[in-house]
């Protein structure tokens, strides 16, 4: 049976990785440090896909300009303590194999930057099946589709044989902003309910999930 797509686009943090709490909690965390409002974990997280300076304003809006450089260090220091006991979610390491063992075109676009995704895929051991990565100080942040195209254009793949499978509303929309086919991974840092309203193929709660769904309709 024909493929119903050639490539594969994973967000990684609250996607593929387990690290929606860790962010949330060191967007917090960096705030105290430096005596700002601290945003609520709904905040906190909805911020969670873009690139961080982007992020930092987002999730503190009325600090001054001049705070957004110490509060990025800070965010940095808070993070980099946990980094390395970040888990993977429950079958994504199992999932990624197989769909590069069935002949998928794997990538990843990210609201991490370039040195955070090489730790992780790295310290994953997840490198050597993507064939292409984005991250948000290569390119525009998401929800630009610059990420998506850009890896299209590198991979020689056209929109309609691409999907992108994320757990925020910036995934989705990017997807949409890119004529992208997109689902909606529930396990991480956007509920539900906003991710149905950009209207994804479909929401999956684990990769479990999504093994079935790329069984039944990929």
């Amino acid at each position: 049976m024909a493929k119903r797509y050639d490539l594969i686009v994973f967000d990684w943090d609250g996607t593929v990785m387990d690290s929606t709490a860790v962010i949330a909690g060191s967007i917090q965390a960096a705030c105290r440090d430096l005596d700002l409002p601290v945003p609520s974990d709904e905040a906190a997280r909805h911020v969670i896909g873009m690139g961080l300076n982007e992020a930092l304003r987002h999730a503190v809006p009325d600090a001054p300009e001049s705070v957004y450089e110490p509060l990025v260090a800070r965010y940095r220091q808070h993070f980099l303590a946990q980094d390395g006991t970040i888990a993977l979610y429950g079958d994504a390491r199992e999932t990624i194999v197989e769909l590069h063992g069935q002949g998928y075109w794997l990538a990843v676009a990210t609201g991490k930057n370039r040195n955070g995704l090489n730790r992780a895929l790295q310290s994953s051991g997840l490198a050597e099946y993507f064939h292409a990565t984005r991250t948000a100080d290569q390119t525009f942040s998401k929800p630009h589709p610059a990420m998506l195209l850009e890896i299209m254009d590198e991979l020689g793949i056209m929109p309609e044989r691409v999907l992108m499978v994320g757990d925020t509303t910036h995934d989705l929309q990017m997807a949409r902003n890119a004529s992208v086919d997109a689902l909606g991974m529930t396990h991480g840092a956007h509920p539900a309910e906003q991710l149905r309203e950009l209207q994804p193929l479909a929401l999956l709660d684990d990769f479990a999930g999504l093994r079935a769904w790329f069984k039944q309709y990929a």
